[in-house]
């Protein structure tokens, strides 16, 4: 029988909308067929804002400054680290981590999310798990969206739960083997998961013309009006035709598409910003039909106005949790990853990837 021993690992998450790099410090273990875990402490670092611009930019750089920039985003990673563990007592197994996405195009095998795993094990002298991706697209994956095992194992209770960051992605499940399993989490290992649309890249990107880092509660979109002319270019891409599961976008949606059309459109900013939020939500709200409930996190569970526009187009219950499970369960959840791969139980599923296999994914430096 396999062991699942309590393991302590600091999970780091650097998402698309470059809000900040998230690190929680968790434990994992495994008790009467159930998955537990608890963060024992948590902090976002924001980036200095040189890097924030690069980090931003990257997508549109030469091979070489990417080159420079990871070995620049890593340094600053480690050092994050070394700051965050010195005001506890807790010392993690493990680091494992995310990475920042600069390419996503799994259709010609390529995925890249720079970090480098050798530098933060160097640094901080902790082993570390990082570049959890590649395997999955290599087995003819998608290798996103990852989450979903994190989502089954350690959140049984919700019926799904949606990811509001710079991508919305959800994770959802049939109903009728969560009545049934609810207790062990078993047979929660087919999720359907994927990616929905882009929400706070083209929302900061927005309200970064105002002057804003983000549109806090969406005030500035709540002050715009509806332009159906943009809205119908806005759900014009054929990824929203190609039905559920086994799809996954990444910064080109938004760099190639996206951003030309809102530079261009003519009109006010506030309009682009409402537009933008009625986009969005009309994709999610397509997204959660028949479902009874769903954990909303991520940076867009804090737009009150983005869910109000949800909750007006769904009849599902949309749960909103505390704070730091808003804005660090993907950090949480990437921390679980790193415990499955340590323990050598797979953590990328070929159901929810289109891999042609399960895999353990995650290079470890020690």
């Amino acid at each position: 029988m396999k062991k699942f021993p309590k393991l302590t690992i600091l999970g780091m998450m650097s998402g698309t909308s470059l809000d900040g790099l998230d690190l929680a410090l968790c434990e994992f273990w495994k008790e009467e067929e159930r998955f537990h875990y608890q963060i024992l402490k948590s902090e976002t670092f924001s980036y200095p804002p040189l890097l924030a611009q690069q980090l931003k930019e990257l997508y549109f750089e030469s091979a070489l400054f990417l080159c420079h920039i990871e070995v620049e985003f890593s340094n600053f990673a480690a050092i994050c680290v070394n700051q965050f563990l010195q005001t506890t007592d807790d010392t993690p197994d493990y680091l494992s981590f995310h990475g920042h996405t600069v390419f996503h195009q799994p259709e010609k095998g390529l995925t890249k999310q720079i970090g480098s795993g050798a530098i933060l094990a160097a640094r901080t002298g902790i082993p570390t798990i990082c570049d959890f991706r590649t395997t999955d697209v290599a087995l003819g994956g998608q290798g996103a969206p990852l989450v979903p095992i994190g989502d089954a194992l350690l959140f049984p209770q919700y019926a799904g739960c949606l990811n509001l960051g710079g991508i919305s992605n959800i994770s959802k499940y049939d109903m009728k083997m969560d009545n049934a399993h609810t207790s062990s989490g078993k047979a929660r290992l087919n999720p359907t998961a994927y990616d929905i649309s882009l929400c706070n890249i083209p929302l900061n990107y927005l309200a970064s013309q105002c002057g804003f880092p983000f549109d806090e509660n969406g005030t500035l979109a709540q002050k715009g009006t509806l332009i159906l002319e943009l809205l119908e270019e806005l759900n014009k891409p054929d990824y929203f035709n190609i039905g559920s599961g086994k799809k996954s976008i990444g910064y080109e949606f938004f760099a190639n598409y996206y951003k030309p059309l809102l530079d261009n459109f003519p009109t006010t900013i506030e309009n682009k910003l409402r537009t933008m939020c009625e986009h969005i939500t009309i994709q999610i709200s397509q997204n959660l039909k028949n479902m009874t409930s769903v954990l909303v996190t991520g940076g867009g569970a804090k737009n009150r106005f983005l869910i109000s526009l949800i909750k007006e187009k769904t009849d599902t219950n949309i749960i909103i949790p505390d704070t730091q499970i808003i804005d660090f369960k993907e950090a949480l959840i990437f921390a679980f990853l790193g415990y499955l791969r340590v323990l050598e139980v797979n953590n990328c599923l070929k159901s929810v990837t289109g891999a042609s296999k399960d895999s353990r994914g995650g290079a470890i430096y020690l």
